[in-house]
């Protein structure tokens, strides 16, 4: 049995963590560098860190706000948020980040995902899928980009394969209408993604109990388990998540 990560993600705005529901209505969620270690000490397995504004201000990630978490953690940490080629990416590794999590600029141009997994190994490639409903697709999900602002007329699903065969490592599928809600993940969509590819998929979106984890596992075959509201917001513990998990059978690294 695959061990099961845990990965609580970091939305960035403005130098300050913040939580929106379906994308939107931010709320500020705390200080980054404080959040990082303390969610490393409750045994996190891995971080996100996504720069939420990046893309629809047409800029790269802030490397400040990447050097200041990766100085405080030894965990892998995955940065997103305006990652448009190979030279954005090469300053993300110097700032610490283990992995780099593109979406718009892929969409935009396939070839940068072949070329970033050539350069730099698909297992620090990961892709970013967020979507929404759409019974004209084939799936019944549509791609959509800049921060789950505009839809691109393309299947999701499809778009995931896609990657997969262009070399991407990870697969990390965000459902913009479950997103914040605390209602649970997508897990129609989460499992379509898992069905289409083999590589790990990341569940994200909508956490908000414990048995939400559980069916992202069993019902939708994720392998990473991300969740923002219900950790920043003390709901839920990284420890309490991964003591649920495993005794209901599921192999997590109680340790990390």
């Amino acid at each position: 049995m695959k061990i099961v990560s845990i990965m609580p993600c970091l939305d960035m705005k403005d130098g300050r963590v913040v939580k929106g529901v379906h994308f939107v209505d931010v709320k500020d969620a705390g200080d980054p560098v404080e959040n990082a270690a303390f969610y490393q000490a409750e045994g996190a397995d891995e971080l996100a860190m996504l720069d939420i504004a990046a893309t629809l201000e047409n800029r790269a990630t802030r490397l400040e706000w990447v050097k200041s978490v990766s100085e405080v953690i030894t965990i892998p940490l995955t940065v997103g948020g305006g990652v448009s080629s190979l030279t954005d990416m090469e300053r993300l590794f110097e700032a610490g980040a283990s992995k780099v999590s593109v979406n718009s600029a892929a969409v935009k141009r396939p070839d940068l995902v072949k070329e970033a997994a050539r350069e730099f190994g698909s297992e620090r490639i990961t892709i970013a899928v967020d979507a929404r409903r759409n019974d004209a697709m084939p799936s019944g999900f549509e791609l959509v980009v800049s921060g789950g602002t505009k839809p691109v007329g393309r299947d999701a699903v499809e778009w995931a394969r896609q990657c997969q065969d262009l070399g991407a490592g990870v697969i990390l599928p965000t459902s913009v209408d479950s997103d914040g809600t605390l209602s649970g993940y997508d897990i129609p969509f989460t499992r379509a993604i898992a069905d289409a590819v083999s590589v790990p998929v990341v569940a994200s979106g909508g956490a908000g109990k414990l048995e939400d984890f559980f069916e992202a596992v069993v019902e939708g075959k994720a392998e990473i388990l991300l969740a923002a509201s219900v950790f920043h917001f003390r709901t839920l513990s990284v420890k309490e998540v991964k003591e649920y998990l495993k005794g209901r059978g599921i192999a997590v690294n109680l340790a990390g």
